[in-house]
């Protein structure tokens, strides 16, 4: 009997083959976005657990120097001779005009075996690797992308972190132009006897890194995508809801024949339940194939957002990982059957001798619009609690969560009563408002996916214009010198600044050091007194004089991620260099860490050993591209070496526009999967209106007519949707500046309109419309005179 209720229930797809496809294609779209951002994500944070095992950082401790100095070679020296299990890492980054690359240098005789550094066996060269010139490990991708010059020979090796080469220690201390370790790795057990390393020296016992350090910093961009892997499976599970709808309506005739045959209602409910799980793994299949695609062409993109947002090395490929694919799969089952979950309650409770005629079945009463417009309410009054007393990007995300859903649900009830104020000529209009108002329950579930999808492309540009714009000014403010010159060594840089200095109004040397500042990476850099500074860099808060005092060497700038993080403020005081009171705030916008700013005294008394590579010129403007070509053909500095103010502010937006490239990516895929849910929705009311239409017809109406009318209602309640996705956009865009970017890098920008995105958007709006109307349409006005008369008498 059950075959026999699955075979006779299945046959409705052999029949109707474009609903199946619908289903299908719905399914597949969900499952193809939500893979793809799972499989983005757990690729990165892959990549961040073999950072974090590189050099045992994930299972050993390490010694550092005071201040971040790097540990004297003497005190390294005198723990081994005590008997401690030390081993020396020179860690540094090569950079000039050609590429950049980090460098560790190790000594694999006294490397702990928790550092899992080069096998000395196999086809490793140990003489190249130990002696001059020495020897590099690298990763492929990193090997065949550029690099600085003047590197010795390297082999690849896929242990490597991207972007990063590991060496034997003296190799690494030539490169780096560095003879003490920048940190001793310290073994996990330790000789009996000897009192703790605490107690035998005062450098810095700092405990070991995991993953979490760089997951920490990322959290907010893999939160955000997923949430527009959530937002599009949403979106998708839409086209599911009335393509599986759609076809248990138009089978209640046949399950009422099997519940009259005496098939027992768990039997059809069990082969309706089969059916739909078979076909969603089809459907989840193809969708994580298309998903491994998608996440394979957005991955290059990515891994540079990472990069240059937050300093994390990722490699720009994608390995398949088969629990993001059976996570996947599951979650397409989970959203089949959320999809269906309504259908199949109708089904359970429909009378036996229910009449089987068909009707609009997703229409809903006015009871049920205005229940849910009172649970927008609720969720609106949820969103503006989290907006103004909520804390943690959590409450934010919660936050945007509340007010989309909150219009979704209050979309029917606007649309209906803004149809009920369009005025009316004539009794063919009043008809045709009248039966649009009696349409938008068969289509609220379309129109909510394109409102979604509209409103969060308007949030995300405006946003993403905002920073932008914003972005833009404050490089113009930040790039005031006319030229910045990259040596590839400090040496090489002494020598062309000698040469130079008669000819520029000033050398700007620009130089930092990495260091830890309430326990979280920081960077802090070193400025000499001049102008360029105190005319052209932007403070959001500060003291008397604050330039004055930084130049006297006794306070400090800070940027403003570190001031929201520490909650300080110009009058605190930062724990480094012996305690420096902070004198402003400064803008810093595109970096999520911590950064101080010291006058270059200062700077040089904390860091003796780090020296300046990289200077900034003030020149006039006129005499730029001379000097640019002197420096050039004189001292044979590459091209990239020598850039000017635009080149500069070039690369930078490039960032920038890379940054977004995702998101811009998965607004457009979400538009489109929102268009394919208004074309399902139209296909499946299409025959369900032909009783509706068929009078009209009969009176005189003209086909052509009829179907006019049908696309211009399908564009009107897009333009009406986009009337309301509008502001809900502009109040994510508002959520998104001022509680998820503050939340998650630690700065706020402010908020601008662009009328030419919306006007931008709303013509894809109405082309989607257009297009999804376009099929029924075409279809009504060609629909054979026959089959309208036929309407009269099936339908009773």
């Amino acid at each position: 009997m059950f075959l026999t209720a699955l075979q006779s229930l299945s046959s409705h797809w052999r029949h109707r083959p474009g609903q199946l496809a619908m289903l299908a294609i719905g399914l597949a779209l969900a499952t193809a976005l939500w893979s793809g951002v799972q499989a983005i994500n757990a690729e990165a944070r892959a990549a961040y657990d073999r950072a974090a095992a590189t050099l045992g950082q994930d299972q050993l401790a390490r010694l550092e120097g005071p201040d971040g100095r790097p540990v004297p070679l003497a005190d390294f020296i005198a723990l081994r001779a005590q008997g401690y299990l030390v081993s020396p890492v020179i860690s540094g980054e090569l950079r000039d005009g050609d590429g950049r690359l980090r460098v560790l240098g190790i000594d694999p005789l006294t490397a702990p075996a928790a550092a899992q550094g080069p096998a000395l066996d196999g086809d490793l060269d140990l003489a190249t690797f130990f002696t001059d010139p020495g020897l590099l490990l690298m990763t492929e991708a990193t090997a065949s992308g550029p690099l600085p010059a003047g590197l010795p020979e390297f082999v690849l090796s896929e242990t490597v972190p991207p972007a990063a080469a590991i060496t034997d220690i003296s190799t690494a201390a030539r490169l780096l132009e560095q003879v003490d370790p920048t940190y001793l790795l310290v073994a996990p057990e330790q000789p009996f006897g000897l009192p703790p390393l605490a107690e035998a020296t005062d450098l810095r016992l700092r405990a070991p890194e995991t993953a979490d350090d760089i997951s920490r910093l990322t959290d907010s961009f893999h939160l955000n995508l997923t949430a527009f892997g959530l937002l599009s499976f949403g979106v998708g599970l839409f086209i599911v809801h009335a393509a599986i709808g759609l076809a248990f309506e138009q089978r209640r005739a046949s399950v009422r024949t099997l519940r009259a045959l005496g098939t027992p209602l768990r039997t059809v409910l069990l082969a309706l339940a089969l059916e739909l799980a078979v076909i969603a793994l089809v459907a989840g299949i193809i969708g994580i194939l298309l998903g491994y695609l998608i996440a394979a062409a957005l991955m290059p993109g990515v891994a540079g957002t990472l990069r240059g947002l937050y300093g994390a090395e990722i490699e720009g490929i994608l390995r398949f990982d088969p629990t993001w694919a059976i996570s996947a799969l599951l979650i397409t089952w989970i959203g089949a059957a959320a999809a269906a979950v309504q259908a199949m309650i109708r089904t359970a409770r429909m009378p036996l001798l229910a009449p089987a005629l068909p009707r609009a079945w997703a229409q809903a009463s006015g009871r049920m619009i205005r229940l849910q417009a009172v649970a927008a309410l609720a969720l609106f009054a949820l969103a503006i609690a989290l907006a103004g007393v909520g804390q943690g990007l959590i409450a934010a995300f919660l936050c945007l969560a509340a007010l989309l859903i909150g219009a979704a649900l209050i979309l029917p009830a606007l649309t209906t009563a803004a149809l009920r104020l369009l005025p009316t000529r004539g009794a063919f209009s009043e008809w045709v408002l009248a039966d649009t108002r009696q349409q938008v329950p068969g289509l609220s579930l379309a129109l909510m996916a394109l409102l979604l999808a509209l409103s969060a492309n308007i949030g995300v540009s405006t946003m993403v214009g905002s920073f932008r714009s914003t972005f833009t000014g404050w490089l113009d403010q930040r790039l005031a010198s006319e030229l910045y010159v990259t040596a590839a060594n400090p040496a090489e840089a002494a020598r062309i600044m000698e040469a130079i200095e008669p000819d520029v109004d000033a050398i700007l040397p620009i130089i930092s050091a990495d260091q830890r500042l309430f326990d979280r990476p920081a960077q802090i850099f070193g400025v000499v007194d001049h102008p360029t500074y105190r005319d052209a860099w932007p403070l959001l808060s500060q003291s008397e004089n604050p330039w004055d005092q930084l130049a006297n060497g006794n306070a400090v700038l800070i940027n403003e991620q570190l001031a929201r993080r520490e909650d300080l403020s110009p009058g605190d005081t930062l724990p480094f260099a012996g305690g420096l009171p902070i004198v402003g705030v400064y803008s810093d916008y595109g970096n999520p860490n911590g950064q101080a700013i010291v006058s270059l005294n200062r700077f040089a008394e904390t860091f003796p050993d780090t020296q300046a590579f990289r200077f900034a010129l003030r020149i006039p403007p006129d005499d730029a591209p001379a000097m640019a070509t002197r420096l050039r053909e004189d001292f044979g500095l590459p091209t990239d070496a020598v850039t000017n103010q635009a080149q500069v502010k070039a690369f930078s937006l490039h960032v920038f526009d890379q940054t977004f490239r995702v998101t811009g990516a998965l607004n457009i895929l979400t538009l489109g999967v929102a268009g394919i849910a208004l074309l399902t929705s139209l296909l499946t009311l299409a025959n369900l209106r032909l009783p509706q239409l068929a009078p009209l017809w009969a009176i005189g109406t003209s086909r052509a007519t009829l179907a006019r009318v049908e696309l211009i209602r399908a564009l009107g309640l897009a333009i009406l949707t986009f009337v309301f996705a509008l502001p809900v956009g502009l109040a994510l865009a508002w959520v998104l500046l001022a509680l998820v970017n503050v939340e998650a890098f630690g700065w706020r920008l402010p908020m601008q309109l662009f009328p030419g995105d919306w006007a931008r958007l709303f013509g894809l709006a109405l082309i989607a419309a257009g297009l999804a109307a376009l099929g029924p349409a075409l279809r009504l006005a060609r629909i054979p005179p026959a089959r309208l008369t036929q309407i009269f008498a099936q339908e009773r």
